[in-house]
C-alpha cells in the first residue's frame, strides 16, 4: 500500500523558540520528514527566531544536528538533507522588545502562506501576537500556532484568549494538542463514523463502560519545577485525555468540517457531570531501584502534586447517561501505553449458560504498536461440548499497511501541514479550552481546600491500590497496563 502525499502551498513558517527543545526534538525533524516525502513545495522556507546570537549558517548546523539525533533514521545520502537545509533561515529577535523585528520583516514574502509557531512559554504569546501585527507581518490569511499549556486555569485561559483575539481571528489561531495528530486517534473517527458495524452500538444501551489509559514509564525528569506546579490533572487530563474522551463520546458531526467536529466535542465537555471526591484517585510514585521518587525529583518533600490520577467520569446526555468513563494517566508506571477500550455489555441471555458469559471489547492502541483489536467469542477448538473462548481480531498498522504502516507520520508532521492548509479540525477552539477548564477548576480547588494528599505507589507498578478499588466498587477491573 502506498500512502498519498498531498502537497501544500508554498509557505514561510517562522518558529519562535526555534532553538528550543520542542523545535529540536519534534518540529524540525518533522518538517524534514515532510520534505523527504515531497510535501514541502519549492519556495517554502523555515525561519528560526530566538534570543540567541546566531546566523543562518549556524542555524543550519543546529538543524542538521537535530535531524541526526531525532530524525528517526531517515536516510540522507542522496543530498536530501542539503536541500532541506537550504530552506533554513535564522533571525535573532526579542519577543518583548524591538530588536530583530525589522530583520524578520525583510525576510518575509507576500506571495506565500505565512505561519508563525509560538514554541515558547504562554507568557510570551501576547507579546508575540502584538509585535507581529505592529510590524505588519500578518494578513487575513496568516496563522499562528500555540502550544500547551494554554492557561493553568479558566481565568488564565480566558486572558490568553483575549490577548490573542486582539490581533487574530479565531480561524487564524491553531491551539495544538499533538495527541490529535496521532494516526490512531484520527482512525477513531473513521472507525466510528465510517462503519455501519459500530455506530449503532455506540451508546449506553450496548456499552458497559469505557477506559482511557495513558501510561508512562518515565518520571518527571528535568521538568520537575514545571510539573510540580501542574500535576497530572493540568498536564494530561485537562487536554490530552479530555480530547480522547470527546472523540469517543461525541455525536456524529453533520459533516467532516473543522467547526462541525469541534461543536460536537464542546457539547461533550459541557455535558460532563461535576466530579465527586470518591470518584477520583491521585497518586505519587515512590523511589525505584534506579530513580528517585516524585518528591525527590521535584525537590519538595511535602509536595501534594499528583503524578497519577484515575477518575470515574459521567456524561449526562441521551447517548451516554449511566455509562461510566474511567480515565487514568500516570508517570513511572509498569509500561508505556496509551489505549482506549470500549467494553460492551454481556448478552441479555446466553443459550450456553455460564460458559457464554463473555464480553466484546474494542481496543484502540495509540502507542506503542498502533492498531485496533476487537475481542470476539468463538467455540474453543476440539471435541467435548460447547466451550467458548475470547479471541482477538487484530489489526496493527505495521502488519496491515505494510511499510507505510510501520513508518507512520509523526503527529507534529501532520499537524504542521494542516496549519499550512488552513485545516483546524484537529486543533482546539477557544471556547472548547475554556469549557475544559471550567470543568477542571472545581476539582483542583476541591483538593486544595481539603488539603488532599496523593496516595503513594511503587515505581514500575500499575498505580495506587485505591485506583483498583475505584473500579472494584462497580464490579469492574482495569485493563492491564502492558506495552
Amino acid at each position: 500500500m502506498v500512502s498519498r502525499v498531498i502537497p501544500v502551498d508554498p509557505f514561510d513558517l517562522v518558529i519562535f523558540g526555534g532553538t528550543g527543545d520542542l523545535a529540536r526534538r519534534k518540529i524540525l525533524p518533522g518538517l524534514f520528514r515532510r520534505f523527504c516525502a515531497g510535501q514541502m513545495p519549492n519556495g517554502s522556507r523555515v525561519i528560526g527566531a530566538a534570543r540567541g546570537e546566531m546566523d543562518s549558517a549556524a542555524y543550519r548546523a543546529f538543524v542538521a544536528e537535530a535531524i541526526a539525533e531525532f530524525g528517526g533514521g531517515r536516510a540522507c545520502e542522496d543530498g536530501t538533507l542539503d536541500g532541506f537545509l537550504e530552506r533554513m533561515e535564522f533571525v535573532t529577535i526579542d519577543a518583548r522588545g524591538e530588536n530583530g523585528w525589522s530583520d524578520l520583516v525583510a525576510l518575509m514574502r507576500d506571495d506565500v502562506v505565512r505561519a508563525f509557531y509560538f514554541s515558547v512559554g504562554p507568557s510570551l504569546f501576547g507579546d508575540l501576537a502584538e509585535r507581529l501585527t505592529k510590524h505588519g507581518l500578518t494578513d487575513a490569511d496568516s496563522r499562528i500556532v500555540v502550544e500547551k499549556p494554554f492557561g493553568r486555569d479558566l481565568e488564565t485561559a480566558k486572558a490568553l484568549n483575549r490577548d490573542l483575539a486582539k490581533h487574530f481571528d479565531e480561524r487564524q489561531i491553531y491551539r495544538i494538542d499533538h495527541y490529535l495528530g496521532k494516526e490512531t486517534v484520527q482512525n477513531l473517527m473513521a472507525v466510528r463514523f465510517g462503519n455501519m458495524l459500530f455506530e449503532p452500538l455506540w451508546n449506553s444501551q450496548y456499552v458497559d463502560h469505557i477506559q482511557i489509559t495513558v501510561a508512562e514509564t518515565v518520571g518527571v525528569g528535568g521538568r520537575g519545577e514545571y510539573y510540580d506546579k501542574s500535576g497530572a490533572m493540568r498536564d494530561m487530563v485537562q487536554n490530552h485525555l479530555m480530547q480522547l474522551l470527546c472523540l469517543i463520546a461525541m455525536e456524529p458531526p453533520s459533516k467532516f468540517d473543522p467547526d462541525a467536529v469541534r461543536d460536537e466535542k464542546l457539547k461533550v465537555i459541557r455535558a460532563l457531570d461535576p466530579m465527586v471526591p470518591h470518584h477520583i484517585v491521585r497518586g505519587q510514585y515512590e523511589p525505584g531501584a534506579d530513580a528517585p521518587g516524585y518528591r525527590e525529583a521535584v525537590g519538595d518533600p511535602r509536595s501534594r502534586t499528583e503524578s497519577y490520577i484515575a477518575m470515574k467520569v459521567g456524561i449526562s446526555n441521551w447517548r451516554w447517561a449511566g455509562t461510566p468513563f474511567y480515565l487514568r494517566t500516570g508517570k513511572r508506571l509498569k509500561a508505556r501505553s496509551s489505549e482506549i477500550v470500549v467494553v460492551f455489555k454481556e448478552l441479555n441471555h446466553s443459550i450456553f449458560g455460564e460458559a457464554g458469559e463473555h464480553r466484546n471489547e474494542l481496543s484502540i492502541r495509540l502507542q506503542p504498536n498502533e492498531g485496533i483489536t476487537l475481542g470476539v467469542t468463538i467455540k474453543e477448538p476440539g471435541p467435548g461440548g460447547m466451550r467458548l473462548m475470547n479471541v482477538p481480531l487484530d489489526m496493527s498498522f505495521a502488519e496491515a499497511l505494510g511499510p507505510d504502516g510501520a513508518d507512520q507520520t509523526d503527529a507534529y508532521e501532520r499537524l504542521i501541514m494542516d496549519v499550512i492548509r488552513g485545516n483546524q479540525t484537529l486543533f482546539m477552539r477557544g471556547d472548547e479550552v475554556e469549557a475544559a477548564w471550567a470543568w477542571t477548576d472545581p476539582i483542583i480547588q476541591g483538593w486544595e481546600a481539603r488539603g488532599d494528599v496523593p496516595k503513594t505507589y511503587d515505581a514500575g507498578s500499575e498505580g495506587p491500590v485505591d485506583a483498583v478499588q475505584l473500579l472494584a466498587r462497580d464490579t469492574r477491573v482495569w485493563r492491564k497496563v502492558a506495552p
